[in-house]
């Protein structure tokens, strides 16, 4: 039997928060094995046809999202290979050796390419390849660089949110947050708003707004609250990337609820009881998201109705979802990606992408669907 005691200290460990998921069930006195659910048949309705594919190296342990910037890919692998891709080829526009490992994949905004090693140095590129400078931020990192307005913007595992120059690495500024008890130690999404703003999660339940040019905080708004005895039981991150469309911005928390709040002022719309790890993706009506048994779930966005739950993939360990035209795609921990109807849950269509988990969102651009797996395989597929 598991010594809850140890779980206390994975969960303040642990690389990736599947580990801590897996733990706590164990710890729970559940002696459940999470077997991968048999996969159903399914008479695809749409295919997604490949168009180019490419190896960009394994981010295994890690999770590494690709990054795109108008006609440009740019993607890493734990070994530190950096690359710049053509999106509607795939062909190697160049391609460099980052001095170390990284521990997290790219950001950029197509004059700055920022990546961020184990050891907590940022190495900045231009545009074409050449480094431009290099900086330590004395924290490990695990949350991909946002790159936008001229400024870096790195998060830190130490709580700390630190604006670079994105032409010379100089600091611009530096927002603290207080340190929780226990947090889950896994890479917090940030998503840009425009060349003005970030969206994130914190610790606790809450995310919040922090102004790009200063790093002042705009709003805060708790989606839930810790509760429980133990501090495993009180986890209640916000670790995945908010989404957004139209005014309205979506968060869950880990063993906490899933909420819409207004993009202007923070304000809760409503939330509900909900626990993921691998965050919202919405339309302009629904918000979806998958929990710790990848049971997939749609709600409306407006008051946080469900309107549907899809229990096909249970316990597949699915990754971030990504919403686009009338299906929702997800990739799985082994290499499939899954198309679901956004109006139904109903199984449409799943292509096998590789061999290895895909924990990134697929990405939309162009009329294509990119998906990058831990194993390295970074592949462009076109709807039809």
């Amino acid at each position: 039997m598991m010594d809850c005691k140890r779980v206390a200290k994975l969960a303040s460990t642990a690389l990736v928060l599947g580990s801590v998921a897996v733990a706590l069930v164990a710890c729970s006195g559940s002696s459940r094995v999470r077997k991968p659910a048999e996969l159903v048949t399914v008479s695809n309705q749409f295919e997604l046809a490949p168009v180019w594919s490419t190896s960009v190296g394994s981010s295994e342990p890690f999770n590494f999202d690709p990054a795109v910037v108008g006609d440009a890919v740019y993607a890493a692998s734990h070994r530190g290979n950096l690359v710049k891709i053509d999106l509607m080829t795939g062909n190697k526009l160049w391609e460099v050796s980052v001095p170390d490992r990284l521990s997290i994949g790219p950001g950029s905004d197509g004059r700055t390419t920022a990546v961020v090693t184990t050891k907590g140095v940022v190495y900045a590129y231009d545009d074409t390849g050449k480094p431009s400078w290099n900086v330590n931020v004395a924290s490990e990192v695990l949350s991909e660089p946002v790159v936008a307005g001229g400024v870096v913007i790195i998060r830190t595992l130490d709580n700390r949110f630190i604006g670079l120059d994105a032409q010379t690495g100089a600091r611009k500024w530096t927002y603290q947050r207080q340190q929780s008890a226990l947090s889950l130690r896994v890479g917090y999404g940030m998503l840009a708003i425009g060349n003005e703003v970030i969206v994130t999660g914190f610790a606790g339940g809450r995310f919040g707004m922090i102004a790009i040019a200063n790093g002042g905080l705009v709003w805060e708004t708790p989606v839930s609250f810790p509760k429980g005895f133990s501090e495993i039981e009180r986890l209640n991150d916000v670790t995945s990337k908010p989404s957004m469309v139209g005014e309205t911005i979506c968060a869950v928390s880990y063993q906490g609820r899933i909420g819409c709040a207004q993009a202007r002022t923070g304000n809760l719309l409503w939330f509900k009881d909900y626990s993921s790890f691998t965050g919202t993706a919405q339309s302009p009506d629904l918000v979806f998201s998958s929990n710790e048994k990848s049971y997939v779930t749609a709600f409306a966005v407006k008051d946080g109705s469900q309107l549907w739950e899809n229990t096909q993939l249970t316990f597949r360990d699915v990754g971030e979802p990504l919403a686009v035209g009338k299906v929702l795609l997800l990739g799985d921990a082994q290499g499939y990606v899954h198309a679901l109807s956004q109006a139904s849950g109903e199984m449409l269509a799943r292509i096998r992408h590789d061999s290895s988990p895909i924990t990134a969102a697929p990405i939309a651009v162009n009329g294509l669907i990119l998906v990058q797996s831990q194993g390295g395989k970074l592949a462009a597929y076109s709807p039809k």
